[in-house]
């Protein structure tokens, strides 16, 4: 099962009803999807389809059947995930997939720039959605695949552990903790986990926010010193876990890599958590 669809191969199931399409928005007050979306999407903020709305943590079993069948996705439905920036989907198919246990979910390569590339209409039609009945999957959430700040802590400069800092350069640097301009926020201190090794998440993409095929996937961590035939684990981390999510998806899902967890409190937690060891470059 791809995990990583292309226009056409949605484009053929757009009519069947056991295919459902949400657009994962990466901004709550930017309005892409009345603009244009991919015919018959529903659209949800990604923090709201991912976390707890109480806790900064994951959606429970429960919780996830709750959203899924709000969206009338069913278990046996093929649930097909896009974004405008193409982590945020990929962070849904973590989250659904491997820690929530839904069979069938799909990441559209590209999203909506590569669906209107490929020649696909947009719709501005918000279709009208009917619950239907979702049981949990699972009794427990599967954090397998995740690492915890008390856990990292004892893993900081041990020889059989690689961590990739997926931020960028600027943020890796420490000087800023937030991406692009203005106000600076996300975290108490400016910096990196100590020995993080910089793999920059867009090195994954290409301009389009395509994902790269294979093997260029491969060169990309093979610089950075993760590859299949190492022993070292390899550890992903960025600001937020959305762009460490897109590490392990491409490790773990696409090139087959099992040695790879995500330290999702990434910079957040780290950055502002008594106790956590940090450096940076001489200021």
């Amino acid at each position: 099962m791809a995990a990583l669809v292309d226009p056409r191969w949605l484009a053929e199931r757009l009519d069947d009803p056991k295919t459902v399409v949400v657009e994962v928005q990466y901004e709550p007050d930017i309005d892409d999807y009345s603009a244009g979306h991919v015919p018959g999407a529903r659209h949800v903020f990604w923090k709201d389809l991912c976390w707890d709305p109480d806790e900064r943590e994951f959606v429970t079993p429960e919780q996830a059947a709750g959203i899924l069948g709000a969206l009338g996705v069913g278990p046996d439905t093929t649930l097909v995930l896009y974004s405008g920036r193409g982590q945020f989907a990929v962070y849904g198919y973590w989250v659904f997939k491997t820690l929530n246990g839904h069979a069938d979910v799909r990441v559209l390569n590209g999203g909506r720039g590569a669906w209107t590339r490929a020649g696909f209409a947009l719709s501005t039609r918000e279709p009208e959605v009917t619950a239907v009945p979702y049981a949990p999957v699972r009794e427990a959430r599967d954090d397998g695949s995740r690492i915890g700040r008390d856990e990292l802590l004892g893993l900081v400069g041990a020889p059989d552990t690689l961590l990739l800092d997926g931020r960028y350069p600027e943020e890796y640097r420490g000087e800023r903790v937030k991406p692009g301009t203005g106000f600076d926020h996300g975290a108490e201190r400016h910096g990196r986990i100590p020995g993080a090794v910089n793999l920059f998440f867009r090195d994954l993409l290409d301009d389009r926010f395509v994902i790269r095929p294979p093997e260029e996937l491969e060169a990309v961590f093979r610089a950075a010193g993760a590859a299949p035939d190492q022993t070292r684990r390899v550890v992903a981390y960025c600001r937020l876990g959305h762009r460490a999510g897109l590490l392990w998806f491409t490790m773990h899902e696409l090139l087959g890599w099992d040695h790879v967890r995500v330290y999702d409190g990434s910079w957040t937690e780290w950055g502002s958590t008594v106790g956590s060891p940090i450096e940076r470059e001489a200021r």
